[in-house]
């Protein structure tokens, strides 16, 4: 029986009321049902008869039903299944979009950063972030989706950098750890992290001593801090009262040049360190000596433009943080750290006045690894720790004649806190 050839018109698709097969030719169907008219292909391949879906009526018209019959056709004269390559091109469709939606390196940093970085207290790691991870990471990372990110695309990125930016490039192989590490909880990706250090790319990188020897930066002897005080009394400029401030306090240079007005208590005679600006993430009540509230009062007049800060900057700012190591290293010619105050005033409490340790510590706002000593210090008073500050302060401001009388500058007599 020859085989019937586009058998169907438009005006006789439009007037067909009987519910079955029509067919047009070459294996063109037009499927009748109730409320439903789709076009079928039906061929035969391998000795097998299969229909396969060519979409309904109202969606193809009569040509183009034609047409996608004909591209059918010609895939059989291949020897290829027409509907398993349909099924190929659906699954590669979907998997391109999968692909299109999947979370990639960039994205994830920049919701890492949203999330995370607002609770750190320093602006400036927060901005480090940011260019370490714009800079190095992103040209080679940014695009990747994060569930392809490989170790060599990690490699791509540190090898670089590794032995001449030694610091930047450790710091972000941390922070892409920590960026995969969350987009693994958050169901991104699966396996191993690639950022890992130890037991991965410690076998493929040297380790940092090996190409960036540790450096201990000096910090100037607790006996040489009353002649140097002596020498910073006498300048004038606000980075010298924050100096001198930091010294009488034991604190560090974050908490010195955010301080504001609002954190003095002068009737209780403390400055308190908010948690978002203390490193231990906990408010930390400091007493104020009577050097310390000295340097307060001659701050004072600055309070209407100090935009709130103690020791203002700039545009109502407070001070930068590398005024105050400018002021010791270039102008004062110190080659000692600002951070090294702390070191001279734990020294100081350790070798000269037998202050107890715990109190110290306190002083210095550590946070203990024993439970017991954190426990005792969250109970220890302030007017405890008030006398080991004003001791400090009675030690650091005194005339250079007492100093060589008394070699390293103890006062006479035991220390009043050991008492």
């Amino acid at each position: 029986m020859a085989r019937l050839v586009e058998q169907l018109t438009e005006t006789k698709i439009r007037n067909l009321t009987e519910l079955g097969l029509h067919a047009d030719g070459r294996g063109l169907y037009l499927q009748v049902r109730p409320g439903n008219r789709s076009w079928i292909y039906r061929f035969t391949l391998n000795t097998r008869t299969r229909d396969m879906g060519l979409g309904a009526l109202a969606d193809v018209s009569l040509t183009e039903a034609r047409a996608k019959a004909a591209e059918k056709r010609a895939l059989i004269a291949r020897g290829l299944d027409p509907i398993e390559q349909a099924a190929a091109v659906r699954t590669i469709q979907v998997q391109l979009e999968t692909a299109s939606r999947a979370m990639t390196f960039e994205q994830a940093s920049e919701d890492y950063m949203a999330m995370k970085l607002k609770r750190l207290r320093n602006e400036v790691h927060r901005r480090q972030w940011r260019y370490s991870l714009e800079t190095f990471a992103y040209p080679v990372l940014g695009r990747i989706p994060v569930n392809e990110i490989t170790t060599q695309d990690v490699l791509n990125v540190l090898r670089p950098i590794w032995e001449t930016k030694c610091e930047t490039a450790s710091r972000l192989r941390g922070r892409i750890e920590r960026i995969l590490a969350r987009a693994t909880v958050e169901g991104h990706r699966t396996g191993s992290n690639p950022a890992t250090w130890r037991g991965h790319l410690q076998e493929a990188l040297p380790a940092r001593s090996e190409v960036q020897p540790v450096i201990h930066h000096p910090a100037m002897d607790f006996a040489d801090v009353p002649a140097f005080m002596i020498e910073l009394c006498a300048r004038k400029e606000v980075g010298a009262a924050a100096l001198r401030y930091l010294v009488l306090t034991a604190s560090r240079t974050g908490e010195t040049i955010g301080a504001q007005w609002r954190e003095v208590d002068w009737q209780a005679r403390t400055w308190s360190i908010p948690a978002e600006r203390s490193k231990t993430g906990k408010t930390h009540i400091v007493p104020l000596s009577t050097g310390a509230l000295t340097v307060l009062r001659e701050m004072e007049p600055l309070r209407d433009v100090s935009g709130g800060f103690i020791f203002p900057g700039i545009k109502g700012a407070g001070l930068s943080q590398m005024t105050l190591l400018a002021l010791l290293q270039r102008r004062m010619r110190r080659p000692v750290t600002v951070h090294g105050f702390r070191s001279a005033f734990r020294d100081w409490c350790g070798d000269e006045a037998e202050i107890p340790r715990e109190l110290a510590e306190a002083s210095l706002a550590h946070t203990l690894p024993d439970a017991t000593e954190r426990a005792y210090r969250r109970r220890t008073a302030v007017e405890r720790r008030r006398k080991v500050m004003q001791t400090w302060c009675d030690y650091c401001i005194q005339p250079l004649p007492s100093i060589a009388e008394t070699g390293h500058g103890k006062a006479p007599g035991q220390s009043p806190i050991a008492s």
